[in-house]
């Protein structure tokens, strides 16, 4: 048994009674090959509840924080979050945007789920913020489709993205999953990569029902 999988049996129950997860159109992940989740982020949780949710084993990016604590709480932490399937990356660093792009496009070519928030960062208010063109340059560079989705009430159990979560229920929500292969080779080219990521970010708004505001949240969040 792996260790996703171990983690899942032991821990899925416990997870599940806790956040009630309601799905929705999960038919529409690919049961193989390479595909890219891309949805909302509201909270800390919401990288906990998406691998509970998906029947096959979800990778992405994760803060290296994560698994570099000391003791027996950073061996724990870092024994979990690599075992749900996060990959550790510096994002903070001068090479942090590429490492997670190459990182995502290795996932991706192995055939596997790589899962991604385009907002690059939780939103500071529950609204929806402009996507980052990662996601459209991993979607053109390896003809990943993308399958959209939308936590609902994460961020109500959770509030502020600190703290042990309270108990409730949450909804994940899967639209149906979109290829771009009329762009294939022109994933340099900025109005594309725009065009792209809007109408993926188009669709986790009809999905999520959140407000859509045109700036980033990194902004939202400085200013």
């Amino acid at each position: 048994m792996s260790r996703f999988a171990l983690i899942k049996a032991l821990l899925g129950p416990i997870m599940r009674l806790m956040f009630r997860p309601r799905v929705e159109g999960v038919e529409h992940i690919p049961g193989s090959g390479p595909v890219i989740l891309a949805g909302n982020h509201l909270t800390f949780i919401d990288s906990i509840v998406l691998p509970l949710v998906c029947n096959r084993q979800v990778f992405f990016i994760g803060k290296d924080e994560y698994v570099t604590g000391k003791g027996l709480k950073g061996r724990l932490m870092a024994w979990f979050f690599t075992g749900v399937g996060m990959i550790p990356v510096d994002r903070d660093g001068a090479n942090g945007g590429v490492a997670a792009l190459m990182t995502g496009r290795r996932v991706l070519e192995e055939g596997r789920i790589f899962g991604i928030y385009p907002e690059g960062t939780r939103s500071p208010d529950g609204r929806l913020y402009r996507g980052r063109t990662g996601i459209a340059r991993l979607t053109l560079m390896t003809g990943a489709p993308v399958v959209p989705f939308a936590m609902i009430g994460t961020d109500k159990l959770q509030p502020g993205g600190a703290g042990i979560p309270r108990p409730g229920r949450v909804t994940v929500r899967f639209g149906e999953a979109m290829e771009f292969s009329r762009y294939e080779g022109m994933d340099r080219d900025r109005y594309v990569l725009r065009a792209v990521t809007d109408s993926v970010m188009a669709e986790v708004m009809r999905l999520s029902g959140q407000e859509y505001v045109d700036m980033y949240a990194t902004k939202a969040k400085a200013a």
